[in-house]
């Protein structure tokens, strides 16, 4: 039997009828469409999503990367389980997908990506906005999409969508190997009408599977660990994705093994448990990343290890360091040439846990990095402490106000800027889910579209975007998306005039923070006038936004409080202290490698230049 539809309605019914199922429960794979409308989709795919408006949610976005974004959220809040679509017109609609691809791919994050494409048949050549070269007929745009999808194809038949779509829920449903994936869908083809085979749209179940590790492998591993004086673990974001936070805590507790956390991987230990040692690298603690630089034997769980974890390989100095990764990609299990141990990381540690004996980590050891974290506790404490109420904030005051409000179910979402480091470090996290920093791609501007997502997927919790200025300015259109929808979205802008991070960084390698304030340029071109008069907390109103103007620390608490038991999208709009004076954070505790200027007249950059000197000779390839 079969049905005759458009292309786009069976898609559409196809996605609709689409689950996985892990551990026995079970999930809508595309929960939800976004789209913004243009030539090139709002008559295939735009019509079919009003055709069948009863099964497949829709979603308006204002700009194509933030709904990328929001797909993303909604993705990682659901533990991979569960994704969104993004439809877009031809042209820049579908390039302004490239960023988010990005993003999704290189944090393993699943999202379908459904632009729409120039004429299959080209019976006017060129259409709007069609990009033609005088070398390739069968380029469009949308191949921009490629390098960053994990899966791409171009529909230029309607038979062509069975193994197409097939392929693309294969590939969303991977544990290993998810991330973006394309159906580039020229316009008229999404229109044709086609006789699809019933089996095609009936109801199909992806089991997320959980492979074991092989059995020499395990070996390897245990005996690794067995002989280990000095062992630590290395919690990344394959913990998350693979829900073996339970299986990690009780890891550590019986072993005793301490457990730093990546970026992605922070919260999965809660900041009080014994063996939770906080932050590790670039942003790391200085108790984590002390026991990194001795640690004998390192277990990566679901970790990259990017740069910002190796300290730019300056990290891990012991002798004799051996590294062992449990990781579901065999990728990423053989980088610091570990001993490989290719499972799913609950899995994987369930039956290390069963090969260990329990408790032999020495009791010095145990004493030493017990005394560790209680230090650091301290110096975050300190940070976090405010000598006068009437003050106006600094960034890490507002972070220690928000700590004392909050409970496990907030959600905290940040990406790029100064915040990923101080919340690294800082953060106490309370629950598995409730520290949400996206550091793979480090993306500008990802923090509100995100929070839409996870409010989706997170009906009734706080779920607060905590942003600088300058990522502000990047990205707030779906601020009406939030309005538009109702969704309570609590927003912290936190003004200091210009890119505070990238300004350190710029005075650090000897660029004396040229480019990175908000200030009017002066009679000589430079950029040492005031600040600029922009008014962050007047867009947001003029969004949609209920917005709040703390000036002191007091104010603060009290309008954290007010947005915290909002039911409406609410901004809070900080000024924050800069002065040197000021307590801030601590500074970092190990290195990263951002190469200087060889030569250069000006004695910052000369300075600068001896310093990564002096930095690199300490570092490492692991072989």
């Amino acid at each position: 039997m079969s049905v005759r539809l458009t292309v786009a309605q069976a898609l559409v019914r196809f996605l609709a009828a689409q689950y996985t199922e892990r551990d026995g429960a079970r999930h809508r794979l595309i929960a939800a469409t976004w789209g913004i409308f243009g030539h090139g989709n709002v008559a295939g795919i735009g019509q079919a999503l009003v055709e069948h408006a009863d099964a497949m949610p829709f979603h308006q976005g204002r700009n194509e990367q933030a709904m990328v974004h929001a797909a993303v959220g909604h993705a990682r809040q659901t533990g991979r389980l569960s994704a969104h679509a993004v439809t877009t017109s031809i042209g820049p609609g579908a390039t302004n997908l490239v960023t988010g691809a990005a993003l999704a791919t290189i944090n393993h994050l699943p999202v379908l990506l459904l632009p729409g494409d120039t004429f299959a048949t080209r019976p006017a050549d060129p259409v709007l906005q069609q990009l033609q070269l005088p070398y390739a007929g069968d380029v469009s745009v949308n191949d921009c999409l490629r390098p960053v999808s994990r899966y791409f194809d171009r529909i230029g038949r309607p038979e062509a969508l069975i193994p197409a779509a097939l392929e693309a829920m294969r590939t969303l449903a991977d544990p290993a190997a998810t991330g973006a994936v394309t159906l580039a869908l020229p316009q008229d083809v999404q229109a044709e009408a086609y006789d699809w085979p019933e089996e095609f749209l009936a109801e199909r179940i992806w089991r997320i599977r959980r492979p074991a590790p092989d059995e020499a492998e395990l070996d390897a591993a245990v005996a690794a660990l067995d002989g280990a004086a000095r062992p630590l673990i290395v919690a990344g974001g394959g913990v998350r994705h693979s829900g073996a936070e339970e299986a990690l805590a009780t890891f550590a507790s019986l072993t005793g093994i301490p457990v730093a956390s990546t970026q992605a991987g922070k919260g999965a230990l809660p900041h009080d448990h014994p063996q939770d040692v906080g932050a590790v690298g670039h942003t790391g603690t200085a108790a984590a990343n002390h026991l990194a630089r001795t640690a004998d034997v390192v277990l990566g769980i679901g970790t990259r290890w990017t740069d910002f974890t190796t300290a730019s390989a300056t990290l891990f100095t012991h002798p004799a360091v051996r590294f062992v990764n449990l990781n579901i990609a065999a990728f990423d299990a053989h980088k610091q040439a570990a001993l490989p141990l290719v499972a799913d990381a609950r899995e994987g540690l369930e039956q290390l846990h069963a090969l260990l004996d329990p408790h032999h980590v020495p009791a010095p050891y145990v004493h030493e990095y017990a005394e560790e974290k209680l230090r650091w506790e301290a110096r975050v404490t300190a940070a976090y402490a405010v000598p006068d109420e009437t003050a106006r904030p600094t960034q890490v005051q507002v972070l220690g106000a928000l700590d004392t409000l909050v409970d496990h179910t907030d959600i905290l979402i940040n990406a790029a800027g100064s915040l990923p480091g101080d919340l690294h470090k800082l953060w106490r996290t309370r629950s598995r889910d409730q520290y949400h920093v996206e550091y793979g791609y480090s993306c500008m501007g990802y923090e509100i579209p995100a929070a839409l997502g996870v409010l989706l997927a997170a009906p009734g919790r706080p779920v607060w975007a905590l942003v600088g200025d300058g990522t502000y300015l990047m990205n707030p259109t779906e601020i009406v998306t939030a309005v538009q929808e109702r969704l309570p979205l609590r927003l912290i802008v936190l003004q200091n005039h210009g890119y505070a991070s990238i300004g350190g960084l710029s005075e650090a390698v000897g660029a004396e923070r040229y480019g990175t304030d908000y200030r009017l340029r002066d009679a000589g071109g430079g950029f040492t006038g005031p600040p600029l008069p922009v008014d962050l907390g007047a867009n947001a109103a003029s969004l949609g936004m209920r917005v709040l103007r703390p000036r002191t620390v007091r104010d603060l608490r009290e309008a954290l409080a007010d947005a915290r038991a909002a039911t409406d999208p609410t901004c809070v709009y900080v000024e924050t202290e800069t002065a040197d004076s000021v307590s801030g954070p601590p500074p970092a505790q190990a290195w990263w490698d951002v190469p200087v200027a060889e030569i250069s007249t000006r004695p910052s950059a000369v300075k600068a230049r001896e310093e990564y000197d002096r930095h690199v000779t300490a570092r490492r390839r692991h072989l």
